[in-house]
């Protein structure tokens, strides 16, 4: 045995622990899950899991969980512009989240993660009574994600899951005070992405 040799198996070793450690799991029965593929909401703690197709089944239409989990549907619906004035959200990168409790939720990316508040139920009702497809939306899991900055008007009806990779985008390219050079087109991809997905 070279010394040669056990070095280059340690190495490998190495790289095969770091590549199966960042290789993600279903959260519900440990199997390896796609690069592209479904996620529940834990409802109690407003979080994503991923889970792989088969685990996703039995959430499907309300299925199993009493509940707890809530499948995370994969449509990805373009409307034309909205106006989100009647929300009072002064942000121009935004999205909303109708709540199973009649709440609804703003969240926008910042350099440090979601900004949250909540919009008036209300006001949400009224904006849905003017573009009938946002009567649509599925409670929690479900978005109304806009994108008005730098002169765009992208208003689309999204998982949610796509929310926070938008979020966690931004949070990953800006830099400085006013997010630099590469996280506007980093936003613009990701909005040219969901029109290729759609």
């Amino acid at each position: 045995m070279t010394s040669g040799g056990a070095l280059a198996r340690v190495i490998r070793s190495a790289a095969e622990q770091s590549a199966a450690a960042a290789a993600e799991v279903c959260e519900l029965c440990a199997a390896p899950v796609a690069g592209e593929h479904p996620h529940l909401l834990e409802t109690a703690v407003a979080e994503v899991r991923c889970v792989c197709r088969p685990c996703s089944v039995l959430f499907a239409d309300g299925g199993a969980g009493e509940g707890r989990y809530k499948l995370v549907p994969r449509r990805r619906v373009r409307l034309p512009p909205v106006d989100t004035g009647l929300l009072g959200v002064p942000v121009g990168l935004v999205f909303f989240v109708p709540r199973s409790d009649g709440t609804v939720t703003a969240q926008g990316p910042s350099p440090a993660g979601a900004m949250r508040w909540e919009v008036d139920a209300a006001a949400w009702r009224r904006l849905a009574e003017r573009c009938p497809p946002l009567a649509s939306v599925t409670l929690d899991v479900e978005a109304l994600l806009v994108n008005t900055v730098r002169g765009l008007d992208e208003h689309w009806i999204v998982p949610v899951d796509d929310c926070y990779r938008m979020v966690a985008l931004v949070r990953r390219e800006w830099r400085g005070l006013s997010g630099g050079g590469r996280v506007w087109p980093a936003v613009e991809e990701f909005f040219t992405a969901l029109t290729e997905r759609s």
